[in-house]
């Protein structure tokens, strides 16, 4: 590696040293003082990286659609359904070194009020329309993965995906 990019590398101003601060509660920067830290952190969240959200950026859903897609898959979210990808980080056993049964995880009410309310989502769309809005919705794929992953021919997804948003849009009572 040479000199120069080594520099460069642990330069207060290089591309690798970053440093976490707490953001000003009104967006602009505190001149003189360090803004107070806060409990929890606010992201930001790019709505372009789900399917839906690049359907309805392009045109494709009415506000409607996208708000019923949104509310299942808050829901999902709350409901805690997806598969977990990290280990389990309960505490150890503290019986006599032994290491007791793992016991049954005690589901938050919110937890069980929103996979119910999924559940019933789900039910109302019937198995026909809840495959699809299960992959694009839920699961993140895109339209022409869901689509090949189902058998579908090309460009029914996109038809079928709505007139799901649509039964899902009555479901949750959203005007429009």
């Amino acid at each position: 590696m040479s000199a120069s990019r080594t520099r460069r590398d642990k330069s207060p101003s290089g591309p690798r040293l970053l440093a976490e601060r707490a953001l000003p509660q009104d967006g602009e920067e505190r001149q003189g003082r360090e803004a107070p830290r806060r409990r929890a952190r606010s992201v930001t969240v790019n709505l372009a990286e789900s399917p839906l959200g690049w359907l309805h950026a392009r045109g494709h859903l009415s506000d409607r659609q996208f708000d019923a897609g949104e509310k299942l898959r808050a829901d999902w979210e709350r409901a805690n359904l997806a598969p977990s990808v990290t280990m389990r980080w309960d505490a150890a056993p503290v019986a006599g070194g032994k290491r007791a049964a793992p016991h049954v995880l005690n589901e938050t009410e919110a937890q069980l009020s929103a996979r119910l309310r999924f559940e019933k989502a789900i039910d109302h769309l019937g198995s026909d329309l809840s495959d699809i809005a299960w992959r694009i919705i839920c699961g993140g794929e895109g339209t022409p993965a869901a689509e090949k992953n189902l058998g579908w021919p090309a460009r029914s997804g996109k038809l079928v995906l709505k007139i799901a948003l649509d039964r899902l849009a009555e479901y949750y009572r959203l005007p429009g």
